[in-house]
């Protein structure tokens, strides 16, 4: 009998509810297939932000790998590249350190030693560890203070712990929590505005900071555009946040708990007809109504243009990209294109999503990248010949492919137009 990869209709999805996703597709319940279509985003050395880089998003800030040597190198990649010299450091854990714990007692000395050598002194010092203190249950906080009276200047835990990722609190939440825990109440300027969510700017077409400008926003703060510490301290100052991304809800919650700023959540969009509507509601929010019809009117062009080229278009989506995989596809298939695989890890979050596509698109495939059976997926009767997704690139090698990863965030009108002028580019 031949073997193939486990999937789901979206149909089948849908029928089965948030509450009752196979197990197939939860891979909290099964072995975790690190095929090269995941290891960019599954490993401790992940492709991107994984926790490490960005950890690392406030300005004039140093990390310490506190870690065995297996988990340490996969930073290597990372520290060899020329923005991130001499930020890494490294307190490497031998096994005596993992039985008995004493290595928690060399942090605090090491923090200060590093301090000392470096040339210019920290802003903050984060110190990234591994599975190993998840299982042996170190408390981080507790080490964290010791280090700071030691050092004499912040220090701040960060989570490498894929045991945690189906959590309430996954690694990339906390570091999210951890990069604005050092912001100090400020006096509130009504006419700044802090966007979280990201490690790096949003693309500088984005329409988001022309329709914020012209309801009266002066200034937009962006960690990853803050020059030094000093700026980066001036987003205490903001009047309100926007959550660009899920994951930085925990931060916007503590910004309001600790420091009175509330925040308004939009999502990232590939639907047009969607982008419009949030940016309606939004404007009703701040009582102006936003003019965003020539970014909409070009978006759409693109669109267009892409469908005349292409009319026969069929994607595998995967979720290594600068996106909801799910949502992508709605949207593709909304455009008139045909959308036979996603790859993706289902939540209950996507089902709003999974409502339309089994009215759309009943027969879509969705398939789990961290499923063993991936071992024998076939390409050859999907009917695919485009692919986004460096994951569901590697599925689909013979097919052209949009990665779809880059550092500069894309965001809405501008994120779709981007999107399909690089698939006309290939």
């Amino acid at each position: 009998m031949a073997k193939e990869a486990y999937y789901c209709t979206v149909k089948e999805l849908n029928k089965l509810g948030r509450d009752a996703i196979p197990a197939q597709l939860r891979s909290n319940t099964h072995l975790i297939y690190s095929s090269p279509a995941t290891l960019a985003f599954n490993s401790p050395g992940a492709e991107g932000f994984g926790v490490k880089r960005a950890g690392l998003a406030v300005p004039d800030s140093i990390m310490l790998i506190v870690a065995p040597g297996c988990c340490g190198r996969n930073t290597s990649l990372i520290s060899s590249m020329r923005e991130y010299d001499n930020r890494f450091f490294y307190l490497m854990m031998d096994e005596t350190d993992i039985v008995t714990g004493r290595h928690l007692k060399k942090i605090p000395k090491a923090v200060e030693e590093i301090c000392n050598c470096c040339e210019k002194r920290p802003s903050v010092v984060m110190i990234c560890i591994t599975c190993v203190d998840a299982l042996l249950g170190t408390d981080m906080e507790r080490v964290c203070r010791k280090a700071e009276e030691r050092a004499g200047l912040p220090v701040r835990p960060c989570y490498m712990y894929a045991l945690t990722r189906e959590g309430r609190k996954p690694p990339m939440v906390h570091v999210r929590q951890s990069l604005y825990s050092l912001l100090e109440p400020k006096k509130k300027k009504g006419n700044v505005v802090n966007l979280l969510g990201f490690f790096s700017p949003l693309i500088d077409e984005c329409e988001l900071y022309d329709l914020l400008h012209s309801a009266g926003v002066k200034t937009i703060h962006e960690i990853s555009r803050c020059k030094d510490y000093e700026e980066y301290q001036t987003m205490s100052e903001a009047n309100f946040n926007l959550v660009l991304h899920p994951e930085a809800r925990f931060a916007a919650e503590d910004f309001h708990n600790r420091l009175q700023i509330p925040f308004i959540e939009l999502r990232r969009l590939y639907q047009t007809d969607k982008i419009a509507s949030q940016y309606q509601a939004f404007g009703k929010v701040l009582g102006v109504t936003f003019s965003d019809e020539v970014y909409r009117e070009k978006a759409e062009e693109t669109v267009a243009k892409f469908k005349e080229k292409q009319p026969d278009a069929s994607f595998a989506i995967g979720e290594c990209m600068n996106g909801d995989p799910f949502e992508m596809a709605l949207a593709m298939i909304k455009y008139g294109f045909k959308v036979p695989e996603i790859y993706g890890t289902l939540t209950a979050e996507n089902f709003i999503y999974l409502n339309q596509l089994s009215q759309l698109s009943p027969e879509t495939k969705v398939f789990s990248n961290m499923e063993p059976t991936m071992l024998y997926y076939d390409p050859e009767k999907s009917g695919v010949n485009m692919t986004i997704g460096k994951d569901a690139g590697y599925y689909h090698p013979d097919q052209p492919n949009v990665i779809w990863n880059q550092d500069r965030q894309p965001y809405g009108y501008a994120g779709v137009t981007r999107l399909f002028e690089t698939l006309l580019e290939v």
